[in-house]
C-alpha cells in the first residue's frame, strides 16, 4: 500500500506579505500543493495524508472548491484529512455544509474517529481540532486495539499547547505509522513508524533547510512500513549566510559578493546575511542599497569599526576621548563592552568632527 504524507499546507497564507515576493510565496504555496496532488497521480498512491492546517485559517467556500477541484484529479486515490489548530473546526465552518467528491473523507469530529478503506484492508484514525490549543495528550490514541487491519493514525500536535505526546508511548501502539502534523521542519521522530513531513513551503525566516513530503510504502502481509523516502517540493528556501567582510570592503564591493552567493544558491530563494568582521571606522554599510535587487528578507550588520585605541589614546591623552578609551578598554572584552566602547568612540569622534 503506497502513501503520501503532507500537513501544514497553509493555504491562504502570504508569508512576507509586506515584501515585494509576497505574492508569489502565496502562489508557491498552492503550487507545491499541487505538485503533491500531481506526485499522487503519477505514482498511483492509494493514500494521500493530510495531517492538520491545510488551511491557513477558517476556510472560505472558495478555498473548499479549489482543493477540492485538485483531489477530484486523483479519483484513484483515497485523501483523509484532518482540521489543526489554524484551521480548526467552528460552528459557522463552511465546512459543515460542504460536498467533497467521493475519494475525500474529512475525520471533523474532536473524538478519535476512523475510516476503513477495503479494498486497501486499512484503517485510519484520526480527529480534528475544534479548538485553538488541545493541552490534554489524548490517551485515546494509545487505547486502539490491534486488528488485521493496517492502522494508522493521523496527529497534529507535539508540544505543550497542542498534543504533547510520548513518543515511546505511541511506538508501542498496534499503527504501522503514524503521520504527524504541526511543526513545520520536516523529520523521523521514530525509526519509519512516526514522522513529521514539515510545511512543503517554509513560511518564515526560520523555517530553513529543505521542505517537502513524505512517500512511504507499506507491506499488506507485515503491515510494516518498508520504506519510507523524503521528497523535497518546495518553490523556494530561506537561506541564512554570513558574509565576513575587511577594513577594505566598499559597499560596491558587498554587493558584488552578494550577488555572487545569491546567483550560486538560486535567484529564487529568500537571504538572510549576517556581516561580520572588521570595516573602514568611515564606512557605513546601506543595507537598502545591499538588498532592493534580490530576495533579501533581512540584513543583520555586525561589523565593527576598525580603530587603533592606542593611536586615538596619544592623539587624546587629555580630552573625553581620551578617558573614555581609558575608562573602557581592556583585555578580554566581552561582545558587548566591545560595542560600548567602539560606538563610543564613534559618537566622539563624529562629535569632534561635527565641532571642528
Amino acid at each position: 500500500m503506497k502513501f503520501i504524507h503532507t500537513a501544514d499546507i497553509h493555504w491562504g497564507q502570504v508569508p512576507d506579505s509586506d515584501k515585494p515576493w509576497g505574492k508569489r510565496r502565496e502562489q508557491a504555496i498552492r503550487l507545491t500543493f499541487q505538485s503533491i496532488i500531481e506526485e499522487a497521480r503519477q505514482s498511483g498512491a492509494d493514500l494521500l495524508l493530510i495531517a492538520g492546517d491545510l488551511f491557513h485559517r477558517q476556510p472560505l467556500m472558495r478555498d473548499l472548491k479549489e482543493v477540492n477541484y485538485l483531489f477530484s484529479t486523483i479519483p484513484g486515490t483515497r485523501v483523509v484529512i484532518t482540521a489543526g489548530n489554524h484551521d480548526r473546526i467552528r460552528k459557522s465552518s463552511a465546512l459543515y455544509s460542504f460536498t467533497w467528491c467521493p475519494n475525500v473523507t474529512f475525520l471533523m469530529e474532536e473524538a478519535l474517529t476512523s475510516v476503513y478503506f477495503e479494498e486497501l484492508n486499512t484503517e485510519v484514525y484520526g480527529f480534528s481540532y475544534h479548538t485553538a490549543e488541545i493541552t490534554d495528550p489524548r490517551e485515546d490514541c494509545l487505547a486502539v486495539p490491534e486488528n488485521s487491519h493496517i492502522q494508522l493514525l493521523m496527529l497534529h500536535g507535539g508540544d505543550a499547547k497542542h498534543v504533547p505526546f510520548d513518543k515511546n508511548a505511541l511506538a508501542g501502539t498496534p499503527f504501522s505509522y503514524i503521520a504527524l502534523g504541526h511543526i513545520h521542519k520536516p523529520g523521523l521522530v521514530f525509526a519509519k513508524r512516526m514522522a513529521y513531513p514539515g510545511s512543503p513551503e517554509p513560511l518564515d525566516l526560520t523555517e530553513t533547510g529543505v521542505h517537502g513530503f513524505y512517500v512511504g510504502e507499506i507491506d499488506d502481509r507485515s503491515r510494516l512500513v518498508t520504506s519510507l523516502q523524503f521528497k523535497p517540493a518546495s518553490q523556494s528556501q530561506y537561506i541564512p549566510l554570513i558574509i565576513n567582510v575587511t577594513p577594505a570592503t566598499t559597499n560596491i564591493e558587498l554587493s558584488q559578493i552578494i550577488a555572487d552567493e545569491i546567483r550560486r544558491r538560486g535567484t529564487q530563494n529568500i537571504y538572510r546575511f549576517r556581516l561580520r568582521g572588521m570595516r573602514d571606522a568611515d564606512t557605513e554599510f546601506d543595507p537598502d542599497f545591499l538588498s532592493g535587487q534580490w530576495n533579501i528578507i533581512e540584513m543583520v550588520d555586525e561589523t565593527e569599526p576598525q580603530y587603533d585605541f592606542h593611536a586615538l589614546f596619544a592623539e587624546h591623552p587629555s580630552d573625553m576621548i581620551g578617558f573614555y578609551i581609558q575608562a573602557l578598554m581592556k583585555e578580554n572584552m566581552s561582545p558587548v563592552e566591545k560595542k560600548a566602547l567602539y560606538y563610543g568612540i564613534h559618537a566622539l569622534l563624529m562629535t569632534k568632527d561635527e565641532r571642528s
